[in-house]
């Protein structure tokens, strides 16, 4: 579980975070949602620590995050997988080398150990007998299903997912959501989904957090977004045609 609590930022004199506090719970798959620059790329980088807050706490499991000594921060860190927007897998490395980077960077494994961690991940992404393919070989969904093995190759308690559908078709998107779903669920891990696309804050919002100019605006989930009460939820929801057509029908049941 991860918790913030009253946390605020600044930049110069923009203020991007005003006050937040949200819960983060263990085996759920936790959502920040909003426009672009309502401040959830900024929240979700307080939390992995690339930002400080300037006011407020980040805590893992009631261990203290945010402004402590770098050393406990890589002892929590080394407990996180993230899964970077567009993949971000290194270019010099094939499959294989680009899921084993964490663990030749946090963990003492044997390569023989480290083979076999990978091996098991790439065959949880269902992508068995890649290893050794380059990244210029694969097709944006494989890119992404390399990336989440590399994100839980360690075998992370918390798992940051920035923009996990980007760049994808429909079809390749739910799968990736129903990826992300099933790992998070499997391995009862805390997973943080900064998102804006609106067919997995319908499926896989097990708890959404709506920001609006750097507020924590609405709080629920898939369940009961659709029916909130809220101006600027609803506007973002449904600026889309379909989405608006399918508002237009649920009124009609």
């Amino acid at each position: 579980m991860i918790k913030i609590e009253n946390v605020s930022k600044s930049f110069g004199n923009h203020l991007v975070l005003d006050g937040i506090t949200a819960t983060f719970e263990r085996g759920k798959t936790n959502l920040i949602i909003g426009q672009s620059g309502s401040g959830k790329t900024v929240l979700t980088k307080i939390c992995i620590g690339l930002f400080e807050p300037d006011n407020g706490v980040v805590t893992f499991d009631n261990r203290p995050f945010s402004n402590t000594k770098e050393k406990h921060k890589i002892d929590i860190r080394k407990e996180m997988g993230v899964l970077f927007q567009g993949g971000a897998l290194f270019d010099s490395m094939n499959v294989e080398q680009n899921v084993m980077f964490p663990l030749n960077m946090f963990t003492d494994m044997s390569y023989e150990e480290k083979l076999e961690r990978v091996n098991f991940c790439l065959n949880r992404v269902n992508l068995n007998g890649i290893n050794k393919l380059s990244t210029s070989e694969l097709s944006g969904g494989m890119m992404k299903r390399v990336a989440i093995a590399r994100a839980i190759s360690n075998s992370p308690k918390y798992l940051f997912c920035d923009e996990p559908n980007s760049g994808l078709d429909p079809i390749t998107s739910e799968l990736i959501d129903d990826l992300i779903s099933e790992i998070t669920e499997e391995y009862d891990m805390t997973t943080i989904i900064n998102t804006h696309d609106i067919n997995s804050v319908l499926k896989i919002g097990q708890t959404i957090n709506f920001l609006y100019n750097g507020k924590l605006w609405w709080q629920g989930d898939n369940k009961s977004v659709l029916n909130a009460d809220n101006k600027e939820l609803n506007e973002f929801l449904f600026s889309t045609e379909l989405m608006k057509r399918i508002k237009i029908e649920q009124y009609k049941l």
